[in-house]
């Protein structure tokens, strides 16, 4: 059984940073594209970023800068590093994991985890 589990959310005053872990387990994602979503109550799934195997990353606009994305291949497992945390990156922030960066986003043959609570304080 493939499992994605997040973890590292929390409550951090803006400015502030946090790391997000995804530990993948049951099978191999080396060859994958990974990547985090948000979605906020009552809103669309919003990417923020995603790496391929070859290392190429990609950012939203509105993280560029702050946040960054990386994978230990060695441990399946991808992180998110997020730096100068503002009160409007608060909410729940998804892990996944797919063949393609565009599969992330349709979800065909992705995997996702259960989601990590993200708390900016004022």
């Amino acid at each position: 059984q493939v499992q994605l589990v997040e973890s590292g959310g929390g409550l951090v005053q803006a400015g502030g940073s946090l790391r997000l872990s995804c530990a993948a387990s049951g099978r191999t994602f080396s060859r994958s594209a990974m990547g985090w979503f948000r979605q906020a109550p009552g809103k669309e799934r919003e990417f923020v970023t995603a790496i391929i195997w070859s290392g190429s990353t990609y950012y939203a606009d509105s993280v560029k800068g702050r946040f960054i994305i990386s994978r230990d291949n060695a441990k399946n497992t991808e992180y998110l590093q997020m730096n100068k945390l503002k009160s409007e990156d608060t909410t729940v922030y998804y892990c996944a994991a797919g063949p393609r960066v565009i599969d992330l986003s349709s979800g065909h043959g992705s995997y996702w985890g259960q989601g990590a609570q993200v708390t900016v304080s004022a």
